[in-house]
């Protein structure tokens, strides 16, 4: 298998346990926004007085691309992580790991992946002008200022702390951490 397929199956496996784990404890309320619409709402008990919206993944339909990403800062990113955010449309995603609680970032929508892809531009600079190597991040950690990325050069996830270098190495590649990782319902 392709490191693609190879991510495509680790994300679909970790989806496909976080789906159950919604089936059998209910999947998550929100507050629906008429401003930012997803694909991922859908109510439940419509019409009563138990009604709410619920959210879940939904495996994209689009073609999501980063090469205006690519263009901006005028090199090519990690084949894995653009793949990682390209497969579905989701709210955060919380999971468990060997070094703690962690949320995977996704795109809720378009729209959102358009404001993904900026913070991303933002993060690029803010390294670059650091004189430190381009890391992608991916998933927020339960401490502040604390990320997990992938360095671009290589394809490892680290921990880093919000503008400093990465620090620690928790696994090889993004398939690996993702197949380490639990999904979790409750908040981060």
């Amino acid at each position: 298998m392709s490191k693609i397929e190879l991510l495509n199956q680790a994300w679909e496996d970790f989806i496909g346990k976080w789906q159950a784990l919604a089936e059998q404890t209910g999947y998550p309320e929100i507050e629906s926004d008429p401003q930012w619409p997803s694909e991922c709402e859908f109510v439940v008990n419509a019409g009563s007085e138990q009604e709410k919206t619920c959210w879940k993944p939904v495996k994209q339909q689009d073609t999501l691309k980063f090469e205006n990403v690519e263009e901006a800062i005028n090199f090519t990113l990690d084949e894995q992580y653009k793949q990682f955010f390209c497969l579905y449309y989701a709210d955060n995603l919380n999971a468990e790991h060997a070094n703690g609680p962690l949320q995977f970032l996704q795109a809720w929508s378009q729209p959102d992946f358009e404001r993904l892809q900026q913070n991303l531009i933002g993060h690029v600079i803010m390294k670059t002008k650091l004189k430190q190597p381009p890391t992608l991040f991916f998933a927020v950690t339960d401490e502040d200022d604390l990320n997990l990325v992938v360095v671009n050069d290589g394809g490892e996830v680290w921990l880093e702390y919000v503008g400093k270098e990465p620090h620690k190495k928790v696994a090889d590649n993004l398939t690996e951490f993702i197949g380490q990782s639990t999904p979790v319902l409750s908040p981060l």
